[in-house]
């Protein structure tokens, strides 16, 4: 049973995120401390009976926590929770599946404007105080996304709403997923990870937006980049590990595709010795696309709703993982 709400404390785990003071602001009179380090979370341990975190987890917390009941990840990804540990202490998880759909969604589509619209020369440009007279060339000129195709990997709630923004943008918009009659999502198209290679060639703009997993690793490897466009725009909001690395640096650098925009590594940070830092045809941003000002209070929102059902002795959860 969940410790009573006047009696329960709530411990947030986080590098960066500020839950607890965006908790105090529901005015909901529970006890929340806060952790920045693993020490620091280490020490609040015999403490509390709910954790939210994202990065600190480890499977022997339970073991050192008398009172855990219930995990509130901060994060979609729950790969690193042993759902075995879980069920031996008798503690509930959820993730935050959704919390981060419509940033990620909008850091994809503001990629794929950076890269037509030749934002980040602009910015490089402008740091040099040079502005750039009309251009001849067509391959060095701004472009439009309205009437490319764009093909979405990856149709969970990120993928859903990219494809309605892109459509927005009024762009043919081809879907892929685990489960194709999972439905189009309001995609033009939609089709299974095995038809990958077919659809590859019709894309203007690739994006990865689906999960880690055995199938999507190394998904976008040689052979992929080869059957894109020479004029296509690889764009990766999911999991470095999704594409092959070394594959996508050898492309990029023989012209293979025309550019990539990624916010997601294979190692992060990204080493400095990576050569993905000074290709002129890559656009790098930090691994942000989630984060955004509404972050903290969406997993709080989360957290509140299934704290609530577990009071009222429901069994089912929000984004529901043990």
């Amino acid at each position: 049973m969940l410790t009573a709400r006047e009696n329960i404390t709530i411990g947030f785990a986080h590098v960066a995120y500020n839950c607890k003071a965006r908790l105090a602001l529901r005015n909901t009179s529970m006890r929340a401390i806060e952790a920045r380090s693993q020490a620091e979370l280490e020490a609040m341990l015999p403490e509390i009976d709910v954790l939210s975190l994202s990065g600190m987890w480890r499977n022997d917390i339970p073991a050192r926590a008398p009172k855990l009941r219930f995990v509130q990840s901060m994060s979609a990804g729950t790969d690193q929770y042993d759902r075995a540990v879980f069920a031996a202490h008798g503690i509930r998880l959820a993730s935050a599946a959704g919390v981060n759909a419509k940033a990620v969604s909008e850091h994809a589509m503001a990629l794929m404007l950076a890269m037509t619209r030749r934002l980040v020369e602009a910015r490089d440009n402008q740091q040099q105080k040079t502005w750039r007279g009309m251009m001849s060339d067509f391959e060095k000129r701004e472009d439009e996304l309205a009437g490319k195709t764009l093909l979405v990997v990856g149709m969970g709630r990120i993928g859903g709403r990219l494809i309605r923004l892109a459509k927005a943008f009024e762009m043919r918009v081809i879907g892929v997923r685990a489960n194709p009659g999972a439905g189009a999502e309001g995609a033009d198209e939609v089709h299974g990870i095995a038809a990958l290679p077919t659809l590859l060639p019709q894309a203007d703009m690739v994006v990865l937006v689906c999960p880690l997993t055995a199938q999507t690793t190394g998904l976008i490897g040689a052979a992929a980049l080869a059957a894109m466009k020479p004029s296509a725009y690889l764009i990766n909001c999911a999991r470095g590990k999704v594409c092959d690395e070394a594959a996508l640096i050898a492309a990029l650098s023989a012209g293979q595709i025309k550019g990539a925009a990624l916010d997601v590594t294979a190692e992060e940070p990204l080493p400095a010795a990576s050569p993905l830092w000074t290709l002129p045809n890559v656009f790098i941003t930090p691994h942000t696309a989630g984060e955004t000002c509404a972050y903290e209070d969406n997993v709080i929102d989360l957290l509140l709703e299934n704290l609530e059902r577990l009071w009222r002795g429901e069994t089912a959860l929000v984004n529901q993982i043990v």
